[in-house]
């Protein structure tokens, strides 16, 4: 099943990222993939191609698309087929996307996109897909409800599972993605027809863990790293560390960060087949020399032989006690606009997350762009200094307030259990609300155990929480303009 790197290509005409180099040249790569990999083979990259793309498609929707482009393919790659078949084809695809009544998935901007002509046609549909999902929406059945639906019909059942798990988890690398889907589907037929069934889905869901738990840590750091970019992401895996070894130095981690973020940036998109699981663990292998003899919680993630598993075990690991520290030293104004401006800011924003170790990397990460914005604004500014410092002196005011809402926020979510959590969380609510009803309370209550839950937590979605972010501190704003606002 999809053996190679060459045959881990995406199928252009699934990925719609050709059609610029000649008609010529689209049809042999997609008949020479359609023949290399075979029609079923073809089919499931084309399911997870587009699923992965359109992830707020529906299954009838994705389904229809999938049935055109393998039928495409399947005509136009024949022995004996007309020259001009494919483009043909791929015209007529196009036209009934154009179509009131198109049955592929729908997107706003294809209206757009119909107005123009020919290639250009082509090429802007081609170019459509939908942001992903940043909160996966794929619940794995019991083996009870998988053998059910498998039983009743495998082909129904494995095109429905690989369009969910593509759509819900994108983001992850493509080789990653064919391999736990391939995996999985793999366990379902081998354990619906086994005797004892219990048994063999207990044996290969632990065989399958370390690659299931690759998929999901791998599509959210690839999230991460399409929403936040190399730089910030660099920043955001600083603080993960800071945080979860406050008594290490900007010294110590920031190799370790930037060596992470290249791993992301190199495996992201990469199709090369164990990209992901040979740099990572390259980058454990790192982490650990750097890191466990200076901290016991680190030694022991560090002593398996498996070094994938020695990544989970340190990125699970909970944020340390904040230490006591002294105040952290503020850059100077001509630090911030020199060549290495960048990485003073970094600093002082290092310094600040290993000090407050339950404030999660979706409030830093608010600090972050306001930092770069205030760099940007001023290192160009007629008056660089005069303006730094009014900026100095607004930052100065919203911070201890920006950081004691964090605290707030996340700061219990991360000492009690959830139920202590919510019971807290309602006291503080009625003592600053006393006027506050039994109904508003408990919604106040059910919204912000909800936020914590979702992005108190270094892997949560970043988009999603730093509009709720954005939104809770609004309030503090007055209608002003906050610069972590």
């Amino acid at each position: 099943f999809l053996q190679g790197e060459r045959l881990l290509e995406m199928s252009s005409i699934a990925t719609q990222r050709e059609g610029i180099r000649g008609k010529a040249y689209v049809r042999d790569k997609v008949c020479q993939e359609f023949k290399a990999l075979g029609k079923e083979n073809f089919r499931t990259l084309t399911i997870i191609a587009n699923s992965r793309k359109f992830s707020n498609a529906t299954f009838e929707e994705i389904s229809h698309l999938v049935g055109e482009i393998v039928s495409l393919a399947e005509t136009c790659c024949a022995e004996g087929a007309d020259p001009s078949c494919y483009d043909a084809g791929s015209s007529a695809l196009s036209a009934k996307s154009c179509g009131e009544d198109s049955p592929f998935p729908a997107h706003a901007g294809t209206a757009g996109c119909c107005a123009q002509e020919g290639l250009e046609q082509k090429l802007c549909l081609a170019a459509l897909q939908h942001p992903p999902q940043e909160l996966p929406r794929y619940l794995q059945p019991s083996n009870e409800e998988l053998c059910q639906a498998f039983k009743k019909d495998p082909k129904d059942f494995a095109d429905r599972f690989l369009h969910e798990y593509a759509s819900s988890y994108g983001q992850a690398p493509l080789p990653v993605l064919l391999g736990s889907t391939r995996t999985f589907l793999s366990m379902v037929s081998t354990c619906c027809i086994s005797p004892a069934p219990t048994v063999c889905f207990l044996k290969e869901k632990l065989e399958r863990r370390p690659l299931s738990l690759l998929t999901l840590m791998s599509n959210r750091v690839c999230s991460r790293f399409t929403a936040y970019g190399k730089g910030k992401v660099t920043f955001s895996y600083l603080t993960l560390l800071a945080q979860k070894m406050p008594s290490a130095s900007f010294e110590d981690l920031f190799p370790l960060a930037e060596d992470a973020a290249e791993v992301f940036s190199e495996c992201c998109d990469s199709v090369a087949e164990d990209c992901m699981q040979k740099k990572l663990s390259e980058h454990t292998a790192k982490v650990c020399s750097a890191l466990s003899a200076r901290d016991e919680r680190f030694a022991d993630c560090c002593k398996g032989t498996n070094l994938m598993q020695n990544y989970f075990c340190i990125l699970a690991l909970p944020p340390a006690p904040a230490p006591k520290l002294p105040e952290a030293q503020k850059p100077m104004n001509k630090q911030l606009c020199s060549e290495e401006g960048a990485r003073h800011a970094k600093r002082y924003l290092f310094e600040l997350a290993r000090r407050h170790t339950s404030v999660p990397d979706t409030f830093l990460g608010k600090l972050y762009d306001a930092s770069e914005k205030v760099r940007g604004e001023c290192c160009s500014a007629k008056d660089t200094s005069a303006c730094l410092d009014s900026k100095r002196q607004q930052m100065g005011e919203e911070l201890p307030h920006f950081l004691e809402k964090a605290n707030q926020l996340c700061g219990q979510y991360t000492e009690l259990n959830f139920l202590d959590f919510k019971k807290r969380l309602r006291e503080s609510l009625t003592q600053m609300m006393p006027e506050a009803g039994p109904e508003l309370l408990g919604q106040l209550v059910e919204q912000r155990a909800d936020f914590a839950s979702t992005c108190c937590s270094h892997n949560s979605p970043p988009l999603y929480c730093a509009s709720k972010v954005s939104s809770m501190l609004g309030e503090a704003c007055n209608g002003g303009s906050c610069l972590l606002g």
